[in-house]
């Protein structure tokens, strides 16, 4: 229940921001939100593969990301100030940030992971719920979730060498067309705000 209303929290936070940029005027950075909470079947899963005990507590220290949201941002940019928006909330600690568009994982996967974690107020207590917040492009989006379905209940070490290195290659296409066009758009633009 406390990562249900953890997830709220930061969605709440994620609808001000685009709220208020669009109202002041500016243009909107992120184009759209989607929220997850992991299922009991995914948590216990998870925990298996970490070899993690179903306490509370081990659950809790070890799975980080039993509540998720995705921000698709327009440009690598916005990822970056949205990102900063969000962290320099006093109500929000940043508890570890994964930059995998500068470091992209080895099959090209790439996207701006934190940790947060975000108070939740209970009727006898405060909780800090940790939520995991992935920031990417349009393009990272369109490449993480197509690669995902390629992959889905698929053991990728079966999946040919020369089949990998294409979807590398794509992730690659990928971000070459995200500094194009955030390229094209500081060109008639100028840069962004």
């Amino acid at each position: 229940m406390v990562y249900k209303f953890g997830l709220a929290e930061i969605n709440t936070k994620i609808t001000i921001l685009a709220e208020e940029l669009t109202h002041r005027g500016s243009s909107n950075p992120i184009e759209h939100v989607l929220p997850r909470l992991k299922t009991p079947a995914s948590i216990t899963a998870k925990a298996r593969r970490l070899g993690c005990s179903l306490t509370f507590e081990d659950l809790r220290d070890k799975i980080r990301d039993i509540a998720g949201i995705r921000i698709v941002c327009s440009f690598v940019s916005d990822v970056y100030t949205v990102a900063k928006m969000l962290t320099r909330q006093p109500d929000v600690h940043l508890v570890v940030e994964k930059d995998y568009i500068t470091n992209p994982k080895p099959n090209g996967y790439r996207s701006l992971h934190l940790i947060v974690e975000v108070p939740v107020f209970m009727s006898d207590r405060v909780v800090a719920v940790p939520v995991e917040v992935q920031l990417r492009t349009v393009a990272m989006d369109f490449w993480a979730t197509l690669e995902h379905k390629i992959y889905y209940k698929h053991d990728p070490d079966v999946v040919p060498p020369r089949l990998r290195d294409e979807l590398t290659a794509a992730a690659e296409d990928a971000a070459r067309l995200d500094q194009r066009m955030e390229r094209l758009h500081r060109e008639i633009h100028g840069p962004r705000r």
